[in-house]
């Protein structure tokens, strides 16, 4: 059997789970479809009174996670302000556990709606057809639902919404972002260490891929030198040992912000504080602090509990009014389409610690 790779978010979150994806493609291949009349009833679809109290499924896949509670929070806050109540489900970064609960979800026939955040997206898209052709809403939320990481546009027929970040154009910001970065320093070559997350992950190929890409609009600029942080400040560190060990001429560390708040003080340890230049992605608190106080070059914004809130908002709609929102960019309104720089960082606002 080939390998599956594992999908986003995953990200801020630890190891890959490659073998429960493969059990977890398995399960979705001989799934049943089994109906239920109580859920078609329960669901409402489009002719819910504006009136009527709802129950939403929240399928989380690591609750206790600093990305992953705000958006808990602000989704709680979004359904308490629409009469509505999140029934929350924590996979707990089991995509075999993910599966199961979105199964008994469907079958219960006990909830208006369904936000998902997946862990293995391609996996459950057949559960997703199921509940939707039982009249069931589903919004998708922060990770991708299928096969294409370069477009936040539905890619499942009858998707309520899909509020989530694209990979490739966070990939695209950091590429350009790391080109600007060596031309304002006059680097040529410029050396470059990438920190992976999980590298063999279907979300850092499609970052990556569309990094490179960006990169290579500036020939000087190259990457000498790859770790993987697994979305942690402390495998981020040993990473960014290994890489200034092995490359005494590195100019520059680009990663997520949990892998770049290691890459600090790995820097600081070897004395090079300002003289590696430091990119990140997440716009976390620690991110915008350093980038406010110049140890950081930038940063690409993520914004979890907008998440959160736009998808409830989204899915409160496609309840009450029928009406499905399509493709929901969660930074499409922050400023400079969520680059962040020493120049505009205090128009940010962070929605996670890192």
């Amino acid at each position: 059997m080939s390998s599956i790779p594992v999908t986003p978010r995953l990200w801020h979150r630890g190891t890959a789970l490659a073998a429960a994806a493969l059990m977890l493609a398995a399960c979705s291949s001989s799934s049943s479809s089994s109906s239920s009349s109580s859920t078609g009833s329960s669901s409402q679809s489009a002719s819910t009174s504006n009136s009527k109290h709802l129950t939403i499924a929240y399928l989380s896949f690591a609750v206790e996670n600093s990305y992953d509670a705000p958006m808990l929070a602000a989704a709680q806050a979004a359904a308490s302000d629409n009469n509505a109540t999140l029934k929350v489900f924590d996979a707990n970064n089991s995509p075999q556990t993910q599966y199961s609960q979105l199964q008994d979800v469907i079958t219960s026939g006990q909830y208006n709606g369904i936000i998902l955040q997946p862990i293995f997206g391609t996996g459950l898209i057949p559960l997703v057809q199921q509940a939707v052709a039982k009249g069931i809403k589903v919004v998708n939320m922060d990770q991708v639902l299928g096969p294409n990481y370069a477009t936040d546009a539905p890619q499942v027929s009858g998707l309520a919404a899909n509020v989530m970040f694209v990979p490739t154009e966070i990939g695209t910001k950091l590429g350009n972002m790391v080109v600007q970065a060596c031309q304002s320093k006059n680097l040529s070559p410029c050396n470059v260490g990438y920190l992976y997350d999980i590298k063999a992950s279907a979300l850092d190929v499609a970052i990556s891929g569309a990094f490179n890409k960006a990169i290579a609009t500036d020939p000087g600029v190259k990457v000498v030198a790859q770790g993987q942080s697994f979305f942690s400040p402390t495998e981020g560190l040993t990473a960014v040992q290994n890489m200034l060990q092995a490359n005494a001429n590195l100019n520059l560390i680009v990663g997520s912000d949990q892998g770049i708040e290691g890459g600090v003080q790995a820097v600081a340890a070897k004395h090079l504080t300002g003289k590696v230049i430091l990119v990140g992605y997440g716009a976390s608190a620690a991110a915008l602090a350093g980038v406010a106080s110049g140890a950081w070059y930038g940063d690409v914004a993520q914004a979890p509990a907008s998440e959160g809130r736009l998808a409830v908002q989204a899915l409160i709609k496609a309840l009450r009014n029928g009406q499905n929102s399509g493709g929901v960019d969660p930074v499409a309104q922050l400023p400079d389409n969520g680059i962040v720089t020493t120049a505009n960082v205090s128009q940010f606002t962070a929605e996670w610690p890192g």
